[in-house]
């Protein structure tokens, strides 16, 4: 009888080990799911930083053709920035409903 009662009390105490145990892996600070949602943080600013350098990039790429004084990058620029026209022209604007 106390040997059965001894393997009862050992099998509870594992088990009940074993439930703490789990839990604290799973909600603690250092758990899996607060390191599942870091993992999805750090790919998401990865992404972005992605899209940013490409960005970087072309801006970079635009900055140069301004720099040469090409005058086709600078008119185009101008027109579509800064909504200028050469003298005679007329801008026509159209709305989009």
């Amino acid at each position: 009888m106390k040997l059965l009662k001894s393997s009862k009390v050992k099998f509870l105490f594992v088990a009940l080990l074993s439930v703490v145990g789990g839990v604290y892996l799973l909600f603690s600070e250092k758990g899996v799911i607060r390191y599942v949602d870091l993992k999805n943080q750090v790919d998401n600013l990865n992404e972005q930083i992605e899209l940013l350098e490409k960005e970087n990039k072309k801006l970079e790429g635009q900055i140069d053709s301004l720099k040469k004084k090409i005058p086709s990058i600078i008119e185009r620029t101008a027109r579509e920035k800064y909504d200028m026209i050469r003298p005679g022209e007329k801008k026509i604007e159209f709305v989009e409903e």
